[in-house]
């Protein structure tokens, strides 16, 4: 690198944004679209922003391979990510090594507003690969990692991670990871075993702990839990969050981040024709990304999660799509379909008392539920042994208020009989 390059390099690390200043460069952002893997896609992004979401993560990208196939980069990343209609973006890798990392993110440095560390990942091809939530013992090596980017890179380093079972090992975990140089520290409250059949709730508590023990400062986003748009501003109330993130609750219905149209049910629970129609013109917009039209069945599976199994002709059609399939094609056998069939409904003459949403009653965990009908988009309940996810949440609470009802019956005289036969 000649001397002038050398020092226009080195003055662009000096003026790097700290993480307060560019959260407030980018607006101060507070509903975020998460990174997940072929799922946040560019055309996924536009479409979120257009529902309330602020900022936006990309996908979960491989470090090495995007370091070093061409091919790779070229499926995930366009010459429209990253673009004016893209930001304000943060690039998420996940790594095991410093070089491949930075190797990674010098290529999109100049086409985000910073760059995540993924620490959070815990599926099965995380383990395999030695990335995500699988490094959260290497303290020493995450900590190079974020730390190489931070001295390396003209934009920030960020990091999104998972909570362990002790809150005293979870705060030095935060600590060290914003020692390392990382700007934004995004917590998901959720301990590495949570996943699929097994999520279950995120621990608001110890995400609160952690907030209110890291210093002020600290650029803080909060992640889990999100069913509807009121939980946004309950979330960062209860935290003290600068911002919320969500997946899975924004994969279903992107309107989960309009939290200043919760009168207007279009807004928040969006009718799903209107949707895919929308989402589908701005896949075809987006041509030049591969990744979005690669992603596109998933996500029309996601939105028709609750039509699909009242309409099982559409639902088989769209089983046998897939990213080769024209324009026409989709257009034609998946998404006029969807729109006649919600036409007809809305044609109903009793179609105002079929299209109420109605809000149950306060729970524990602290929100309401929603009935909402099959033809908008609304929150999933995963199901293990036939039994959805709020079912379960509720029985889980249930069991914890009254497990601890009978540790407090317990007659003291108990409590000392049992001390004394441990003596």
């Amino acid at each position: 690198m000649t001397e002038p390059a050398l020092s226009s390099a080195n003055n662009a690390l000096m003026q790097k944004l700290t993480g307060r200043q560019l959260f407030d460069k980018i607006g101060r952002p507070t509903r975020i679209v998460a990174p997940m893997v072929d799922q946040s896609e560019l055309a996924w992004r536009i479409l979120s922003r257009r529902y309330g979401a602020t900022l936006a993560y990309t996908p979960m990208l491989h470090a090495k391979l995007f370091a070093t196939s061409k091919k790779y980069r070229e499926d995930n990343w366009s010459s429209l990510d990253g673009s004016s209609v893209d930001r304000p973006l943060v690039v998420q890798f996940c790594a095991n090594d410093p070089e491949y990392l930075l190797a990674a993110a010098k290529l999109v440095e100049d086409k985000c507003d910073a760059v995540d560390l993924n620490l959070g990942c815990p599926q099965g091809i995380a383990k395999k690969g030695h990335y995500g939530s699988f490094l959260m013992e290497e303290w020493d090596l995450i900590h190079n990692l974020i730390n190489t980017l931070h001295k390396n890179l003209k934009v920030p380093v960020t990091a999104k991670i998972r909570i362990f079972d002790d809150c005293e090992k979870s705060l030095n975990y935060a600590k060290m990871v914003l020692d390392a140089g990382a700007q934004f520290l995004t917590v998901h409250g959720r301990v590495r075993e949570q996943k699929g059949q097994k999520t279950g709730l995120a621990n608001w508590e110890t995400i609160k702990y952690l907030r209110d023990n890291l210093p002020k400062e600290t650029v803080f986003f909060a992640n889990g839990n999100i069913l509807y748009p009121e939980d946004i501003s309950r979330c960062m109330e209860h935290i003290g969050a600068d911002a919320v993130m969500s997946a899975e609750g924004n994969l279903y219905n992107p309107g989960v981040f309009n939290v200043d149209q919760t009168k207007n049910k279009e807004k928040i629970f969006p009718r799903v024709d209107k949707i895919i129609r929308e989402y589908f013109q701005i896949v075809k917009e987006c041509q030049e990304s591969k990744a979005s039209k690669t992603a596109m069945k998933s996500h029309f599976f996601k939105i028709l999660r609750p039509f699909l199994p009242h309409h099982t002709d559409i639902r088989s059609t769209l089983a046998t799509m897939n990213a080769k399939a024209t324009w026409e094609e989709w257009e034609e056998q998946v998404v006029k379909p969807v729109e006649k069939v919600v036409q007809e409904i809305f044609e109903q003459p009793d179609i105002d008392i079929k299209d109420e949403i109605t809000i149950g009653e306060k729970q524990s965990w602290g929100g309401s539920y929603r009935t909402v009908p099959y033809w908008r988009c609304q929150p999933y309940f995963r199901p293990v042994n036939g039994i959805t996810g709020d079912k379960r949440v509720m029985q889980g609470l249930i069991d914890e208020s009254v497990n601890k009802k009978r540790k407090a019956d317990v007659p003291l005289e108990s409590a000392d009989k049992k001390k004394d036969v441990k003596a």
